[in-house]
């Protein structure tokens, strides 16, 4: 029964850190495009809260369920499929703190890249979370 209790804390902090991957680039997008100096103020906080508020707690809260899934059910740790999406998670943990990064140089009024370029950089989670939840589901090595 704890089992299944630490699975669902996981599927949802997962859920959690994914809704904050998947937004805080479409307000880069957003604030790429802004022009006046109230919008990229409020663009900047609506990041910083998005990212210390929400993002950064589940992503914390994703890896200690995942690592106490692991300790349950240590065998996975011998499967294929659960080096590719440790790899994964490893990535996507890159990109978190590119994120940040980027949510940083905003603030300061440093962003150098366009609207654009946010656009594809928003696509990289979505990439991620299909080849995470093939592996989880099908495990095909």
């Amino acid at each position: 029964m704890l089992y299944l209790w630490i699975k669902a804390l996981h599927i949802v902090s997962v859920v959690c850190w994914f809704a904050g991957l998947f937004y805080l680039p479409r307000l880069f997008v957003y604030h790429a495009q802004s022009e006046d100096t109230v919008s990229r103020e409020r663009f900047a906080v609506m990041e910083r809260k998005l990212y210390r508020g929400i993002m950064t707690p589940a992503m914390i809260a994703t890896f200690i369920f995942g690592i106490w899934l692991i300790a349950l059910s240590p065998g996975w740790m011998s499967q294929g499929w659960m080096h590719a999406k440790l790899t994964l998670v490893i990535l996507l943990t890159g990109y978190h703190h590119v994120c940040g990064a980027q949510m940083k140089r905003f603030a300061r009024g440093e962003n150098k890249r366009s609207h654009v370029f946010f656009r594809w950089f928003n696509e990289i989670p979505v990439l991620v979370l299909l080849a995470v939840v093939i592996l989880v589901v099908v495990k095909p090595f």
